[in-house]
């Protein structure tokens, strides 16, 4: 009687792994991966060129604030043609950088991050640091030559 119960719990046993075995493995889902931009990371385009890819949709093609997704956005696209009006007469390079950079502090655009189409502007790592600088620079120059006179 003995062997016949020791022989149904090992059968037992073995049918249990063989189960396991076959059943799917259940997995954490992967990170989802950080969003490219569609630039090599030293790729440096004119500050003309992202403006018209990132900031037209929202700010329009003359910088107005009057591009086709304002609708979209919580607090209106400002219009980037009267910065320099608005702070003194002078362009405020170190603020329009600083926008770009880190956001407005608002959430117009669905987070505080001014840029939400990212990666193009941000910081990911010190060798992307140099090519992040310089798009910023010629982004920030270009939108300086939009200035009402």
């Amino acid at each position: 009687m003995r062997q016949n119960s020791h022989f149904t719990a090992t059968l037992i046993l073995t049918a249990l792994l063989a189960a396991l075995s076959a059943a799917p493995v259940i997995a954490a889902p992967a990170p989802a991966p950080p969003q490219q931009s569609k630039f090599p990371p030293d790729f440096i385009p004119s500050g003309k060129q992202m403006f018209k890819e990132y900031c037209a949709a929202c700010h329009g093609l003359e910088a107005k604030g009057h591009g086709p997704a304002r609708n979209a956005l919580k607090i209106p696209a400002a219009d980037l043609t009267t910065l320099a009006q608005r702070h003194g007469g002078d362009f405020p390079y170190d603020y329009v950088t600083t926008i770009l950079r880190f956001g407005p502090g608002l959430a117009a655009h669905g987070s505080s991050d001014m840029p939400t189409w990212g990666p193009i502007f941000e910081y990911i790592d010190n060798y992307r640091q140099p090519a992040v600088m310089k798009r910023i620079k010629r982004l920030t120059d270009y939108i300086a030559t939009l200035q009402e006179k």
